[in-house]
């Protein structure tokens, strides 16, 4: 296992609405294609770390998600090779100012405010990368307070992780270091000053507990 410290983290690159679930409680579409968002370097916040809630928003939700890491420099990559990209995955929070993002929604705004403060990106060390199809079926847990909130599996992703490794490098090319949070599925929920959370991946296979500040 590798903690971020290990590797350089370069690009975040963010999924939206990836479980149909997920998109449906926010009364939000299904999408046809993958929803794409990026978060700055400076919303990282590692293992143990405090999630400062910002002053400029008063409803901020967990989202929990399976986060893959780049491994290789890659352009337009087939779904058929996208493995060879891989070099390890995590667990990461994406937390959202849930009414920042639905005023930019509202008025056609980029959700990048709502996505991108400080500690808006917490992520777990990371296991080497060994296949997809591990990947492709694994639990994911949030607790707050040692209570579950959301609980999911990656399997009902409406767009794989090969899927997401070809779509995002038809855009961009994709680097050593960029992370790819591939969504969440239902049960997100606001988070409130002293909560704990706990993300779990697996059977306490990885975990990431943070504290809101």
């Amino acid at each position: 296992m590798s903690s971020p410290a290990d590797f350089r983290i370069n690009n975040l690159f963010c999924i939206g609405r990836n479980y149909a679930l997920h998109a449906r409680e926010l009364n939000n579409p299904v999408p046809d294609e993958p929803l794409v968002f990026l978060k700055p370097n400076s919303a990282i916040l590692t293992d143990g770390g405090k999630v400062i809630l910002p002053d400029r928003s008063e409803d901020v939700h967990h989202e929990v998600e399976l986060i893959v890491q780049i491994g290789q420099k890659g352009k337009n990559i087939p779904k058929s090779e996208a493995h060879h990209y891989l070099s390890g995955y995590g667990i990461g929070i994406d937390l959202t100012a849930r009414d920042l993002q639905q005023q930019a929604k509202e008025s056609g705004k980029p959700w990048t405010l709502a996505k991108g403060f400080d500690t808006f990106a917490p992520i777990s060390s990371f296991n080497s990368f060994t296949s997809l199809e591990e990947l492709q079926n694994m639990e994911l847990e949030l607790q707050v307070n040692g209570e579950p909130r959301q609980k999911g599996n990656t399997r009902n992703m409406l767009f794989p992780i090969a899927d997401l490794i070809s779509y995002l490098s038809g855009v961009f090319t994709l680097q050593p270091g960029d992370l790819i949070f591939t969504g969440t599925p239902e049960g997100v929920g606001p988070v409130q000053k002293g909560d704990h959370l706990r993300a779990i991946l697996g059977t306490d296979l990885i975990t990431l507990d943070v504290y809101v500040d």
